[in-house]
């Protein structure tokens, strides 16, 4: 390996980069909201009126003056509470969310974001649009949100959410939605009696055709009918050492009769409703349930009643809780007047009872009945003691059938894109093949002219600007920014095009180096390339910085690389305007669509590249600065050099526009964009000054391969 004055320089930096990270981890503070009550109350007038948040959840309840007695009619909360998903660029956004007590999005609104695309690049007014869309949707709906790529979504088409998505935001956006929908859920689930959607994939089905002609007795044996028997003995056992212990004489006095024998049936299957009810009642409930309702039937016999005198028709049943999977579901009284089942005991008590499908119950999964009981102990003012008793109701799975589990959304992004992926994938392949071999390529200039030229235009324009694949350092901050706050970094699934390329040059620098990304893959690198080219053939005049003051420049990057990572975890607001040095945003993610300020910006350093090759590229890029970096990994030197290559030949470092050559002849990698050109020279007997100078003296044979002399760069 050979040495640099620079060096030491490098140390310094990277040393400082590692103290850096360590003071971001130990000051960035957590996130928090930003509402007030009194803010939010300015925001839902009379007769709407907002509560104090509450304890247990950071949601305020919203009450109305028109339903008194009604309790909250909704709940307005902030997502950054409940659901901090880092965006695109590593912060949080958040979003004020308002929905009712049936789940559905009244309002979603847009407090703070750090979208690099929505802050000075579209602008907010396509986010507020986009998130204007929630109004009236349901939180059990399918979501899904569409593309300019194309959009596929699994699930059924009369719950599906088709949200009208945003061109060049399509990663962020999404974010959004997983953001609106993961707070609201967490809302739903602890004050709405929603089940959590997460636990498990879409609820089974009943199968149709799996219809047995059972009487009653056949049912209960077979456990389709569910049955909990509890005697007074037991039910003493349960009071014992409570002040019930001892309050019902009958339990005393005959401790074998039986308190209570609850039944329940599942009445969605045809074996259970069509015994239970009839032929008729049980058609007439099917009609009566919507898409994904389900019907149970609760009835009992003895002592107790499961449904007493104090109980109000169309409400839930006092004495019972349903759960599953520790998830509370919601039943609500039909009112469904039903003969009494052939065969069946004496009932003292029966209903039929709707659960909706915002509990997202699993008939295929068993349930829990919870059952209450109570005794009072006292005449004037009884002393009231409770205690319950559980009864598993599992039924064969058999009798279900699962539809396809939705896919994630980030797998949803990566089917939309899958054609952008397959090109940028065989384009990939196809840059492997080229770098793994380069002399056939670049022997011939015009042939790597030609192949070059070609591949840095599809990297433009399909790349970048069509697939919105330009890497940034925004992708670097927002990830330190991610990590400090304790979050995963799950946000990256949803642009596959950039992981796609983030993955490959990763890949690369084991290989190549720095230099696959920077000469191949970025398009605003290509988009200098090509200011470049038209320059020269303009005959701009061309400026070469002394070595000394560009090997300066060139640290110089390092420098804002510093300034990024610390800023992004100290101050990230003041990181969001300081990435704004990289013109990324302005020329490839929005075509130069931005106010003058940065589209001024962005052409200076292209103008400035077309007095001094790829300015930008070479001296002020923070991203290059870590593609350098991470080139430090390179297994290989694969560029082969002559022991005449810089003693005395001086004709591939005179050549190389990015200075990337020492006098010596070896190659400074760190600074090599990878574009061939000295490749080609090595192998064309026509251009190398080594074998042109043995073919003039005489030689009868060309000493084809020369000794290659290893360099290990700067």
């Amino acid at each position: 390996m050979t040495s640099s004055l620079f060096d030491p320089i490098r140390f310094v930096l990277a040393a400082a980069f590692a103290c850096a990270l360590s003071l971001v981890l130990s000051c960035v503070p957590a996130f928090a909201g930003d509402m007030t009550l009194e803010a939010l109350s300015a925001r839902f007038p009379p007769p709407l009126h907002v509560q104090p948040k509450l304890a247990d959840i950071p949601a305020w309840p919203i009450t109305s003056e028109l339903e008194p007695e009604g309790g909250p009619i909704g709940y307005v909360f902030e997502s950054i509470d409940l659901a901090p998903i880092p965006g695109f660029e590593g912060t949080p956004m958040n979003l004020l969310v308002a929905i009712d007590r049936k789940g559905n999005f009244i309002d979603v609104s847009v407090l703070r974001q750090h979208e690099p695309v929505f802050l000075s690049g579209l602008g907010e007014a396509p986010l507020n649009e986009f998130v204007r869309q929630y109004a009236g949707k349901n939180l059990r709906q399918d979501f899904t949100v569409s593309s300019a790529y194309g959009n596929t979504k699994a699930g059924a088409a009369d719950n599906r959410v088709v949200l009208d998505g945003v061109t060049k935001a399509t990663a962020s956006v999404r974010i959004v939605n997983q953001t609106a929908l993961a707070a609201g859920l967490a809302v739903a689930r602890a004050r709405l009696g929603f089940a959590d959607p997460g636990t498990r994939g879409p609820p089974a089905e009943v199968r149709s055709d799996t219809y047995e002609a059972l009487d009653f007795a056949a049912l209960v044996e077979r456990g389709l009918i569910g049955r909990l028997r509890v005697t007074h003995a037991e039910a003493e056992k349960l009071f014992a050492g409570t002040e019930g212990e001892g309050a019902d004489e009958d339990a005393l006095r005959s401790p074998g009769d039986t308190l209570i024998e609850l039944y329940v049936a599942y009445l969605n299957l045809p074996t259970v409703g069509r015994t239970v009810l009839g032929e008729a009642r049980y058609a007439d409930l099917m009609k009566k349930l919507e898409p994904g309702q389900h019907a149970l039937w609760f009835a009992s016999t003895g002592h107790d009643a499961v449904l007493d005198d104090s109980f109000v028709p169309g409400t839930a049943p006092p004495k019972l809780q349903l759960t599953q999977g520790g998830y509370p579901a919601e039943m609500r009284d039909l009112v469904f007047e039903h003969p009494a089942p052939a065969g069946a005991p004496a009932f003292n008590a029966s209903g039929v009872f709707r659960v909706y499908a915002a509990s997202n119950l699993d008939p295929a999964q068993a349930l829990q009945v919870t059952l209450t009981l109570t005794r009072a102990k006292g005449i004037m003012l009884p002393r009231i003691t409770n205690q319950t008793v559980a009864l598993d109701y599992a039924l064969p799975e058999r009798l279900f059938v699962y539809p396809p589990k939705p896919l994630p959304e980030w797998l949803i992004a990566w089917q939309g894109r899958w054609p952008d992926l397959a090109l940028i994938g065989a384009a990939l392949v196809l840059l492997s093949v080229v770098l793994a071999k380069p002399q056939w390529m670049a022997k011939d200039a015009r042939r790597l002219v030609w192949f070059r030229s070609s591949f840095l235009l599809f990297t433009l324009v399909f790349i970048g600007w069509y697939a919105q694949g330009q890497l940034s350092i925004v992708q670097i901050t927002g990830a330190i920014k991610t990590l400090v706050a304790g979050q995963s970094l799950k946000s990256f699934l949803y642009d596959p095009v950039s992981l796609l390329i983030i993955g490959f040059t990763l890949v690369s620098f084991f290989i190549w180096g720095r230099g696959t990304f920077c000469g191949w893959l970025c398009p605003f690198g290509a988009l200098q390339e090509f200011v470049a080219m038209a320059a020269q053939k303009l005959r701009v005049p061309q400026i070469r910085l002394p070595a000394l003051l560009a090997r300066v420049l060139d640290r110089g990057r390092y420098v804002i690389l510093l300034v990024l990572v610390v800023a992004a975890g100290v101050t990230p607001d003041l990181a969001t305007g300081l990435v704004e040095v990289e013109p990324f945003k302005t020329a490839i993610t929005v075509g130069f669509d931005r106010t003058w300020p940065y589209v001024a910006w962005a052409v200076g350093l292209l103008l400035a590249g077309a007095f001094s090759y790829k300015f930008f590229c070479r001296y002020v890029c923070p991203l290059g600065a870590a593609m350098a970096l991470g080139g430090k990994l390179r297994r290989f030197d694969w560029l082969a050099r002559r022991v005449e290559c810089g003693k005395p030949c001086q004709t591939c470092r005179h050549r190389c526009q990015y200075d990337a050559i020492e006098r010596s002849g070896a190659i400074r990698y760190d600074d090599c964009f990878q574009c061939l050109d000295c490749v080609g020279i090595h192998a064309d007997e026509k251009r190398c000054a080594p074998v042109l100078l043995y073919a003039k003296k005489g030689r009868t044979v060309k000493p084809f391969p020369l000794p290659v002399r290893v360099e290990g760069g700067a």
